[in-house]
């Protein structure tokens, strides 16, 4: 449980930072020239790099057992490229400053997510992601209301991203006093499973990955949907809106994993489909606060209860793989997912076609839920 509130506490302050950005990013890139394909473009490819490329990182980890390295490097990258942003002469310039924060990312996530999964074992899987989640989420509504405070103060999106160092710099603190606390954190023992559930697994995991791809696919990018909410309000509210999507992260976090403790894959299918009005009552008008509230629902099962579920399919000495597979699949299709609701926008599909998804893997997951239960 400390190790958890160790890497709570990281996550935290690193929330802090790069989703203190994400809140302004839509509108930020704006401001300075980026049209709306263009932004859900980007919101895209970060999301396909700070995925995708936790394949070949879940692949190093478990290759070199660096678990501490690689989560050190991947938080450094991440929280320098932030505070970069408020200095970047153009809005291709601060694309670029996202991809490369995004791809921090996925080099350190499958490397801490393995010593979390570790450690999340002794005290309930889906219970200790999703104390961490929360905690994370803290960091995440704090930072994007650091963010709208500034902003409101100077109506300078640039000074806003500026003062975001010093979140990354207490980040960079928090992870050095954890390795220092918990440095045999990196040490992973083999897995003791019985032969007969590692070969019922494959099946069930790639059907898992294609499940958790369709909800990527039609689960809208904040970016895209702060632009869409730039049309109608001031672009100093939209930081409070994201603050109140990521409170609500945070609470359904702890819900949703102490659901899945005692219940569960259930409880992760009846999640995706409450969360999947998030679309319509954005793009059709129905709420603004309701939708940010969905879209907080949704992104906390996904942070707790899908990553739950990986380490339950895959054995611990091949997890790193695992997690960088299954991110990989997601990043992949949360891309192509992002990309066609920019060319939608405007249009009845993009709802549709958010919906659509998300139901399709709301149904598989419905599907693997009940046969985990008959096995």
């Amino acid at each position: 449980m400390r190790l958890i509130v160790c890497f709570g506490l990281v996550s935290m302050f690193a929330d802090m930072t790069y989703e203190g950005a994400r809140s302004i990013t839509g509108p930020f890139l704006g401001s300075l020239g980026a049209s709306a394909s263009a932004v859900a473009f980007l919101a895209g490819l970060g999301e396909l790099l700070g995925y995708g490329l936790r394949f070949f990182s879940g692949i190093l980890a478990d290759r070199t057992r660096s678990y501490w390295l690689l989560t050190m490097l991947g938080y450094g990258v991440n929280v320098v490229a932030v505070p970069l942003m408020a200095i970047a002469p153009s809005w291709e310039m601060v694309a670029l400053l996202v991809v490369l924060e995004r791809t921090g990312k996925s080099l350190r996530a499958p490397a801490r997510d393995v010593m979390l999964s570790n450690a999340a074992s002794e005290v309930g899987t889906g219970w200790g992601f999703g104390l961490h989640a929360a905690m994370d989420q803290l960091g995440a509504f704090i930072g994007p209301l650091f963010v709208a405070a500034t902003y409101a103060r100077t109506q300078d999106y640039r000074f806003a991203l500026g003062w975001l160092v010093i979140p990354a710099l207490c980040a960079m603190a928090a992870l050095y006093f954890a390795w220092a606390s918990f440095p045999q954190a990196g040490v992973v023992a083999p897995s003791n499973d019985h032969p007969e559930d590692q070969a019922r697994r494959p099946r069930e995991f790639w059907i898992y990955m294609f499940a958790a791809g369709c909800v990527a696919a039609g689960f809208v990018d904040f970016a895209l949907a702060g632009f869409h909410m730039s049309q109608s309000i001031a672009g100093g509210m939209i930081p409070i809106y994201y603050a109140g999507a990521m409170a609500m992260n945070a609470f359904s976090a702890l819900a949703l994993g102490r659901l899945y403790d005692r219940f569960g894959l259930i409880v992760l299918p009846m999640a995706i489909v409450v969360a999947s009005l998030a679309v319509p009552c954005l793009f059709w008008g129905w709420s603004l606060w309701g939708a940010v509230a969905l879209w907080g629902f949704g992104m906390g099962a996904f942070d707790s209860v899908l990553k739950a579920g990986v380490a339950k399919l895959a054995p611990m000495h091949k997890r790193g793989a695992a997690y960088g597979i299954f991110n990989g699949v997601f990043g992949i299709l949360w891309f192509a997912g992002s990309s066609l609701m920019g060319q939608l926008y405007g249009g009845p599909w993009l709802v549709w076609f958010g919906l659509g998804m998300q139901s399709l893997g709301a149904l598989l997951f419905l599907w693997l839920a009940l046969h985990q239960r008959e096995a």
